[in-house]
């Protein structure tokens, strides 16, 4: 299976975010890890882990507004806490960097000459 999406330093117990508005689509428990997912009307599902929930399965939220926060454990990024941020469409994996740079894509060019 390997490892799809994104790894972001955090500190346990910071505000996870949303990415853009949705709807939040799961909230539970895989692995030992507080998981969320949200629906985006592109039909994209973000989903972020390890995250202690405050919305409930069928919340609206909006870009910005807080999930939950960082778990302190059951992060695979141990000893130090990140969040997992992963982005699908379908069976599709896509890049969930996309959102943090307003969809914009990187693109590495040649090196100028000097």
């Amino acid at each position: 299976m390997g490892h799809r999406g994104v790894d972001l330093a955090g500190v346990a117990g910071q505000e996870v975010r949303a990415v853009e508005d949705g709807t939040v689509t799961h909230v539970g428990t895989i692995a030992g890890r507080g998981t969320v997912s949200v629906l985006h009307p592109s039909g994209i599902r973000s989903t972020y882990e390890p995250v202690v929930s405050i919305v409930a399965k069928g919340s609206v939220v909006t870009r910005g507004a807080v999930l939950g926060r960082l778990q302190g454990t059951g992060s695979h990024c141990a000893p130090a806490a990140c969040l997992h941020l992963g982005a699908v469409r379908g069976d599709a994996y896509l890049d969930p960097m996309t959102f943090l740079r307003g969809g914009q894509r990187v693109r590495l060019l040649p090196l100028a000459p000097e």
